[in-house]
Parts: C-alpha cells; sequence; structure tokens
C-alpha cells in the first residue's frame, strides 16, 4: 500500500476543526484517490461517447458519478425492445421508437447535478464526412466508442491518430460475455502514477544533516529508552558508513555481503525487544537497492519529445494536452541537468515525505523537517536549473513542484493506433503462441466486427475463416480459439447488462487515468472473458 504524505503536527489538527465545503463532501473518497488536481481536469473534461448501448452508458454513469465536466452522447437510432430490456438508463417500454441518446441522457444526468451532459443523434458516419463534423469530434478531451462498424472505427481512429493534439481513443467492443478495449494514444505523461513503491531515503549518499545527525550518535551514550527510538534511517547511514570504512567505500552487494550487513546491525541492539533496529535489520535492502537515478527514470532522458507534423497540426493550434507533454519533456531534460549538475547531489531530488517508523514523537519531527528543508533547497536548485535552461519556455509552478516531488516515479507512455498490431501477422501469431486465450479471444472479436460491417452471417465457420486471413499461412488455431468463436456465435449482437456494467467499471476507471494524467492506464488490447472470470492484456 502506497505511503501517504508526511504532515506537519500544526496542519495535521488544524486539518481536524476545519470544515469542508460541499464539493469536498461529495467527492471526499475519490479526491483521496487523484486529489484536487485530479478533480479538477475531470470537471474541465469533455467526453464524446458514440453509441447509447447498455455498455455505453454503463461507462457514461461511472463517469458521471465522479463529476466529468461534460459528456455528449451520440447515437441516431431508435430504441428497440431488446434496448429497453437491457439498458438501466432507458424509461423501460415506454423508450421504445424513441432516440437511444435522448432517453438516456436526462437519466444520466440526474446522477450529478454539476455534469452537463448532451444528446447528438447525427449518425457517426455522416459526422465524419465533412470537416465541420471532423473537427467536432476532435475539440473533445477523449472519445469512447462502443460497437461501431469496421470501416466507421478505421475512419475515426485515423482522424484522431493523425494529430499529436487529438484526443484519446477508447474502442470497446463486447458480445455476450466475451469484449476487448483498447486505448489509442500517442503519448501519455505521467506525474503522478501512485506507485506503491518508496522514493529514496537517501542512505548511501546522505545530505549534511542526515550525515551530521547519524555521525554524532554514539550508542554507548544513550540511554535504554533513547537507544530503543533511534530512527531506523540514522541506524542504516550510520552502519552504512561503518561498512564503507571497511571494505573499500564498497556497499554489501552479494548475499553473504548482505547477512553480514544485517548481523551487524543485529549486534547493535541492547535489548532483545528493541523495535528499531528490527526494523534498521528489515529495511536493509534499500542499501544495496538505492541508486542514483533508476533505470526506467534514466531511460526516459533519452526520449525524443513528440513533434507534431505540419499536415496534421490542430486548427485550434496547440492543444492543453501537447502543451502539457511539452511542459514534461521540459522538466524531464531539467531532471537530467539536475542529475548531472555539480551543484546538486548526483541523484534525483529528495522527498519530503517518510514512512512511519518506530521511534519518538521529538526524534520523528526532527527528522520529517530535517527531510523537508533538504527537499526544498532541491526542488529551489531544480527550478534555478530549469530557469537558466529553459528560459522562454512556460511551465506551471505547481507542474514544477509536482513533478519534482514524483521524480521516482514519473513515466511516459507511448501508444500505438488502433489496429497497427494486428498489421503485423508474424507479431499475432507470436501471441498466438505464447498468449493463445486472450489473443484467441481478441482475433475472434476482430472477425465479428468485419463479418458485422459486410453483412455476412455469423457462423463458427465464418468466424474461423475470417481469423485465418489474420494471421500466416498454416497456422494452425488453438483450442482456446474453440471456446471464443463459440460464444460468439451464440451472442454475436448481445449487449449483456452484467458485462456491461463490469466493462463500464474498468473502462471508465481507465478514461479517468487518461484525464486526470494519474495511475498507469492499460496499454494494448485488454481482453475480458466473463464465461471463464478472466481478463489479460495482448498487443501492448
Amino acid at each position: 500500500m502506497a505511503q501517504p504524505d508526511s504532515q506537519e503536527i500544526g496542519d495535521a489538527t488544524t486539518a481536524v476543526h476545519s470544515q469542508p465545503d460541499s464539493k469536498t463532501r461529495r467527492y471526499d473518497r475519490q479526491l483521496r484517490l487523484w486529489a484536487a488536481s485530479g478533480q479538477s481536469a475531470l470537471e474541465s473534461s469533455r467526453t464524446l461517447v458514440i453509441s447509447a448501448s447498455a455498455t455505453s452508458t454503463s461507462i457514461l454513469k461511472n463517469l458521471v458519478l465522479p463529476g466529468i465536466g461534460h459528456f455528449t452522447l451520440l447515437d441516431a437510432d431508435a430504441v428497440s425492445p431488446a434496448d429497453a430490456g437491457n439498458n438501466f438508463f432507458l424509461n423501460g417500454y415506454s423508450s421504445i421508437g424513441k432516440n437511444k441518446a435522448e432517453e438516456a441522457v436526462p437519466l444520466l444526468t440526474e446522477l450529478n447535478e454539476s455534469v452537463d451532459g448532451k444528446a447528438e443523434v447525427k449518425p457517426i458516419d455522416e459526422v465524419l464526412q465533412t470537416d465541420e463534423g471532423r473537427n467536432w469530434v476532435k475539440s473533445f478531451s477523449l472519445v469512447i466508442a462502443h460497437n461501431l462498424s469496421q470501416d466507421t472505427l478505421d475512419t475515426l481512429s485515423k482522424l484522431l491518430w493523425d494529430g499529436l493534439g487529438n484526443p484519446p481513443l477508447i474502442v470497446v467492443r463486447s458480445a455476450g460475455f466475451l469484449a476487448d478495449f483498447f486505448i489509442q494514444f500517442h503519448e501519455q505523461c505521467i506525474i503522478e502514477p501512485h506507485s506503491e513503491t518508496f522514493p529514496s531515503l537517501r542512505l548511501t549518499r546522505p545530505f549534511p544533516a542526515l550525515a551530521e545527525w547519524a555521525n554524532s550518535t554514539d550508542y554507548d551514550k544513550l540511554d535504554p529508552t533513547e537507544h530503543a527510538h533511534i530512527p531506523f534511517p540514522i541506524i542504516l547511514v550510520k552502519a552504512t558508513e561503518k561498512w564503507k570504512a571497511e571494505h573499500d567505500g564498497q556497499l554489501p552487494k552479494v548475499y553473504a555481503e548482505k547477512q553480514a550487513f544485517k548481523a551487524a546491525i543485529r549486534d547493535l541492539q541492547k535489548k532483545m525487544d528493541e523495535e528499531n533496529f528490527d526494523e534498521a535489520e528489515a529495511q536493509a535492502w534499500r542499501i544495496s537497492g538505492e541508486v542514483p537515478v533508476p533505470s526506467e527514470i534514466k531511460s526516459l532522458f533519452a526520449l525524443t519529445p513528440l513533434v507534431p507534423a505540419s499536415s496534421s497540426s490542430s486548427t485550434n493550434g496547440s492543444s492543453v494536452s501537447e502543451q502539457s507533454n511539452a511542459a514534461f519533456h521540459t522538466l524531464l531534460q531539467t531532471l537530467k541537468l539536475f542529475v548531472e549538475s555539480p551543484e546538486g547531489p548526483g541523484c534525483l531530488p529528495l522527498t519530503s515525505t517518510l514512512p512511519d517508523m518506530h521511534t519518538d514523537t521529538e526524534s520523528y519531527v526532527r527528522l520529517q523537517r530535517m527531510y523537508k528543508e533538504q527537499a526544498g533547497k532541491e526542488a529551489a536548485l531544480f527550478k534555478k536549473i530549469l530557469k537558466a535552461n529553459f528560459p522562454d519556455t512556460p511551465v506551471d509552478d505547481g507542474m514544477v513542484d509536482l513533478f519534482v516531488k514524483n521524480t521516482h516515479h514519473v513515466n511516459v507512455l507511448r501508444g500505438k493506433r488502433w489496429g497497427a498490431w494486428e498489421e503485423d501477422k508474424s507479431a499475432v501469431a507470436s501471441s498466438l503462441e505464447s498468449d493463445p486465450r486472450e489473443t484467441a479471444t481478441h482475433l475472434a472479436l476482430s472477425a465479428l466486427s468485419n463479418l458485422q460491417s459486410k453483412g455476412i452471417d455469423v457462423t463458427a465457420d465464418a468466424l474461423r475463416a475470417d481469423i485465418l486471413t489474420r494471421l500466416p499461412p498454416n497456422t494452425e488455431l488453438p483450442e482456446e480459439m474453440t471456446n471464443a468463436v463459440g460464444e460468439l456465435e451464440r451472442s454475436p449482437t448481445a449487449d449483456v447488462p452484467n458485462t456491461a456494467a463490469f466493462l463500464g467499471g474498468m473502462i471508465a476507471q481507465e478514461a479517468i487515468k487518461m484525464i486526470t494524467k494519474q495511475y498507469v492506464p492499460v496499454k494494448g488490447y485488454c481482453v475480458v472473458d466473463l464465461v471463464e472470470s478472466w481478463t489479460g492484456v495482448v498487443g501492448a
């Protein structure tokens, strides 16, 4: 579980007496997940959902409740008896014959009065035929499409792929108890992935105040109570310096050395029940695990920022997403310069966040303030380097502070266009061999979509024949393909409420990740099988 940020005692006690406003009371639980910055991004977002199916309205329900700013539900079709039976966001049989989007939107907006919802009754194919329609689609923050025809989906995905500033596209396909979804995006820069890995405490290269405290600690002069409350970072810093002095400046590396290091910590105990020394032994992995720059962060330094093609530039100039990603890459290059700077510590900036530990209040508060002061100094140096090297690049101060706080966990994902993976038949065949059930289900859903677009009857033989065209010649279909084909032949058009509810929560979660740029979204085709109750990812 991720550790909470540390707080000053005064701040913590003051917060108890303050009264939350109505928005905080309404969104209290989710604010604990993505904070005010994430909520602000949600409330500023505009989402287009194409198709007013049971699955689409279930997705929207899970976006309306947390408070997205606006959604448009686009569907030109009338409500059928089947729709009235499986879609909870229709007025039962009284909706039959009326437009699906117009019937669903009022019921969805009842869930949250602060959300603006609109129904659009034009066919998506008609919208995509005009410049005005195409620009309208591109004006949204996110586009979600459920069970579009193959040709329409190809047109939509290519439109949104042709420009870095265009919104991400979430493609959802479902039939019966099988489904898959794919998030099409160029780049997702994530400052707050909410990693469960705790950042470095800088124990192997302690900053001056921490080193001074450790060096001035004389175990022999401490009474039993003081000895039992030395914070584990102080114990580890002192033990590390002693080890390095005895081993030519080297840290414990191999198993035997690590065990010897732990034994040295155990020998420092005066009593068997000194939990702070037990904790120091348990945290000894930090000594060999600390590196100046983790490999995953170092690899980001070599990333070349994506440059929009002149032919695909937005009519409205750079989008908010493009500007945000450009600022992120500026901060990434600043981080590289910070690590290389002779004025800096030679590693990533320190975070002021501390884990819980066995110590007394006075020592914990002292340590907390020490880390906070050092983190403040390094943040100031980071801003100095940013200003000196990128004076003409506007970067919001809040974004800088957030980036510095999370430098150990920042991430960049580079995505693919919808359908690009299937163009490489050898890659698909390899996936079919390594992940047969996931790949078989995905291929079966692709075949189903293609047959329905061409008006071909959905049979097991027709599905298998289409699947074989997506693979190299003489590829043998695994046994798992029979299960997938059988389910789709049984229910090729069924929008089952169980599946819709499951997908609604899962896809809304991914949509929120894309909108807030927090947490790490699914990359590749996420395949869902509710017959056997499993999910998997292929084509990442």
